[in-house]
């Protein structure tokens, strides 16, 4: 065991040094920080995909954040496997103090967390854990009853309400801002120890684009324009800050702001409710008997369903870990609806490929599509895929880039009628639901 005392500060969804409060709260106590971050195989092992995208950005934000580290004469302790007994591994290895880290609203993190937590307090070591990735969270946006919000609008209302610009500062913390554990640079394992390879897949850039931000109504519908941030995979990680984000938001587009708030309601709705992960939060939508063709999913996985909208989605999608927001609407109705499959089966495979997939996004805006989720449309909006090509894609750009035997004899025909399996996907809804 090494003889010096130290805190280790627990790197999960917050990679990154600035703007963090739980590493800011770890660098301004007595003890040096070293920090760690743990390849968690609870995680890894469901990972199918052994080039995947998000494995090699987290191992190269990883590398870049140990290099930084040398520079202080520290080092980023990097540890793959279960996190209980890596923990156990840590707590002989060395004289740990104290624990610092953020929070995570995921029903597996919080189990994980719970676990930790008892395993430190076995041996006497606080474990301190801080709000991070959202602005609010938990308990702090509640109904007059006292409640969570099961309705978005009264939700942001509520939120802009008890925003402060306080609330928006940035914490102290940073390489220089606190007492780094000094040690020699510590081994980092490599790809292929994890069971991974290195990806084709570009991550996008770390960088706020104000003037995209500032366009965004204007242009966040149009898949072929380059109207949104791509920003999402940064925030899942915590590359960035959601404050940063949510300031510039704030001072440029409501309406960019307004995304934002969307996915803190969707993490409430995970952690109030954390049956959705499995179920519909409207209980009475688990009586859809869905169809559940498995060719015919297979056909919407690779994008062959003959509907363009539909399958330049899936084709971005699985080419490049990235579909636009419109299309996925588009292409997550298509499935629920005209195919009545299972939105489980969508969300899975969503989850599968999205570089900035979040469990509480993915899964209430699949619920959201299907109608099984907390938004009070009837189960009867259904997007006409054709209407929505003709609206948002009208010059074709976006289909013929990812379609390139578009309008050819290659591309298949479609494999269903939008009217027809519009009126049986209401029927069977109706019946179901006793309508």
């Amino acid at each position: 065991m090494s003889s010096h005392p130290v805190a280790i500060f627990w790197f999960r969804r917050d990679l990154r040094f600035e703007d963090n409060c739980g590493l800011s709260h770890a660098l301004k106590g007595d003890l040096p920080v070293l920090p760690l971050f743990i390849f968690d195989t609870n995680i890894l092992d469901d990972l199918e995909e052994k080039k995947d995208a998000r494995v090699m950005f987290l191992h190269d934000t990883l590398r870049a954040m140990r290099d930084q580290l040398k520079e202080q004469g520290s080092s980023l302790l990097v540890k793959h496997g279960n996190p209980q007994e890596v923990w156990k591994e840590i707590l002989k290895a060395y004289e740990v103090r104290a624990v610092y880290t953020n929070h995570d609203y995921e029903p597996y993190a919080r189990e994980r967390d719970h676990a930790i937590e008892k395993l430190l307090t076995q041996s006497q070591i606080p474990f301190h854990t801080y709000k991070d990735q959202v602005i609010f969270e938990k308990e702090e946006i509640l109904t007059k009853s006292g409640g969570p919000y099961k309705v978005f609008t009264p939700y942001k209302r509520a939120w802009l309400r008890q925003l402060e610009d306080a609330m928006l500062d940035a914490y102290a913390s940073g390489l220089s801002s606190g007492r780094w554990y000094q040690t020699k640079s510590l081994p980092l394992p490599s790809l292929k120890d994890l069971g991974f390879e290195r990806a084709d897949i570009e991550i996008p850039p770390n960088r706020i684009d104000e003037e995209v931000i500032r366009h965004y109504q204007k242009k966040r519908d149009y898949p072929a324009q380059d109207g949104t941030t791509r920003l999402g995979v940064h925030l899942r990680h915590g590359t960035l800050s959601i404050r940063r984000l949510a300031q510039k938001a704030k001072e440029i587009n409501a309406t960019y702001l307004n995304e934002l708030i969307w996915r803190e309601f969707y993490m409430q709705v995970l952690y109030h409710h954390p049956q959705v992960v499995d179920t519909a939060f409207k209980p009475n939508y688990d009586r859809i008997p869905w169809r559940n063709n498995e060719d015919e999913f297979q056909r919407w996985c690779e994008g062959k369903t003959g509907f363009p909208i539909v399958d330049a989605g899936m084709r971005e999608l699985n080419q490049n870990g990235y579909m636009h927001n419109r299309v996925r609407m588009i292409t997550a109705s298509f499935l629920t609806k005209n195919l009545l499959i299972d939105w489980r089966w969508g969300e899975a495979y969503f989850g599968s490929k999205l570089l900035d997939y979040e469990l509480a996004n993915n899964n209430g805006g699949w619920q959201w599509a299907a109608g099984s989720g907390v938004d009070a449309q009837p189960y009867f909006r259904i997007f006409n895929p054709n209407a929505q090509r003709k609206k948002f894609d009208g010059g074709e750009e976006y289909i013929k880039k990812w379609i390139p035997e578009y309008g050819t004899d290659q591309y298949p025909k479609p494999m269903v009628v939008h009217q027809e399996a519009r009126d049986r996907a209401i029927s069977v809804y109706k019946k179901a639901l006793g309508r």
